[in-house]
């Protein structure tokens, strides 16, 4: 995108894009957002319309989300689609968002791949259908080799959850003489979660107007900040996205400590 903006013949569209993204300051932006994606359901109900139609806007919301990221420079994007208690949901709604999940894999790998992005899925595989899960291996096999930005999808995830599993492995290559227990630091541990290798979360985003983090990345997101809007994920647009960027542009994070000027 930014090719067609710095070259001739930028239409006024772009050119309003450039000036919503300089709102951004660039040695304040976040390296990894992660966003609870909630309001689907709420959305089709004021429409009057099934939930099942509120998801699939949610994923037009996602793609548009998605690009605004890339054309920011965000390092990592890690969205919460599908929760280790959302099997509690009626079945059809399940079998409806396990077919939407297909297809958007179907649909949106090229684009992906034209923007550089790498694609990991956080959580578990078991209850998914084999094809399914053989889908995502594929697009994560095809796009491995590219340089762009990390897309995380969390489904069948729960932190408490990814968490128990970490401990588990880290457990099970003590008991093989693998390693040490004594030897089990932050870093150690870290490597054993599904985000291996990916910066902690800067700045986590939550839509729909709930205020609490349901089980999503407990050990990444330590140290983020929150931002909280009212607005259905489906209404959500990447100029409020840009507002959340600002708001946390100004934000002191202190990590426990003090800031410069000692407050």
């Amino acid at each position: 995108m930014w090719k067609k903006i710095l070259g001739l013949g930028a239409s006024k569209e772009e050119k309003d894009l450039v000036a919503l993204y300089d709102r951004v300051p660039k040695d304040r932006r976040p390296r990894h957002v992660a966003i609870i994606m909630d309001g689907n359901g709420r959305w089709a109900e004021g429409q009057g319309l099934l939930r099942t139609a509120g998801h699939a806007q949610g994923v037009k919301t996602l793609e548009r989300i998605m690009e605004t990221c890339v054309d920011l420079g965000i390092e990592v994007l890690t969205v919460y689609a599908f929760s280790t208690e959302n099997w509690k949901r009626p079945r059809p709604e399940v079998d409806f968002l396990m077919n939407l999940f297909s297809e958007y894999l179907d649909k949106k790998i090229e684009k992906m791949d034209a923007n550089h992005v790498r694609l990991r899925f956080l959580g578990r595989e078991d209850g998914m259908s084999d094809m399914l899960v053989q889908k995502m291996h594929a697009a994560v096999d095809r796009l491995a080799k590219n340089d762009g930005m990390i897309f995380n999808i969390a489904a069948n995830y729960g932190g408490q959850d990814e968490i128990l599993r970490a401990v588990q492995t880290l457990a099970a290559r003590a008991a093989k003489g693998e390693i040490a227990p004594e030897d089990i630091d932050e870093k150690v541990f870290e490597a054993a979660l599904d985000t291996a290798d990916d910066p902690p979360v800067d700045l986590v985003i939550r839509t729909s107007g709930d205020l609490r983090l349901s089980n999503f990345l407990l050990w990444q997101a330590a140290y983020a900040e929150f931002w909280f809007t009212k607005t259905n994920w489906p209404d959500f647009t990447p100029e409020e996205f840009v507002d959340a960027l600002v708001d946390f542009a100004h934000r002191k994070r202190r990590f426990g400590g003090l800031d410069p000027s000692g407050k």
